[in-house]
């Protein structure tokens, strides 16, 4: 768990990491490079959930050896299915990070929301929903690796 008070923002007890993984994690299907080791690193703290359509098919072999709960959605009603697995978890101790349209709401419930906007690029709609905007994947996970960051800027 990941425990921080923002000022003016409130007191977080982070219990879940939930990705998104075609535009978040990889590319084109492919992790990229960092990501293996920013989310072995925060597995020691938080339970780690992908939650994806797998578009490229790769997924469950570019997560093989981690520590992750990988979900595999149906390509209609993603957002929906995306945002009932934060529910499940207790939006309250989530820790969510998407681009696409289809995270926005799952954003939009985790006690923090962040989009990244990487050479996917980002969902308008998605940013919107956002608590906090990265240029990276690798930026957003460092939020949690070194919380001063988060708190510097989602205080009030």
């Amino acid at each position: 768990m990941i425990r921080l008070s923002v000022p003016g923002f409130g007191t977080l007890e982070l219990r879940h990491l939930v990705l998104d993984y075609n535009g978040t994690l990889a590319v084109d299907g492919r992790l990229i490079p960092g990501v293996r080791d920013a989310l072995a690193a925060l597995a020691e703290r938080l339970a780690i959930h992908v939650i994806t359509a797998d578009t490229f098919g790769r997924a469950g072999v570019e997560l093989a050896g981690l520590p992750v709960n990988l979900t595999i959605i149906a390509e209609s009603a993603q957002d929906e299915a995306k945002l009932a697995h934060v529910e499940r978890l207790g939006p309250e101790g989530v820790f969510a990070i998407g681009n696409g349209r289809n995270d926005r709401r799952m954003l939009a419930a985790a006690a923090v929301g962040v989009a990244v906007v990487q050479a996917e690029g980002a969902s308008a709609e998605t940013v919107a929903s956002a608590d906090v905007v990265a240029a990276s994947v690798l930026d957003a996970l460092e939020l949690l690796r070194e919380p001063k960051r988060l708190i510097a800027t989602l205080r009030a």
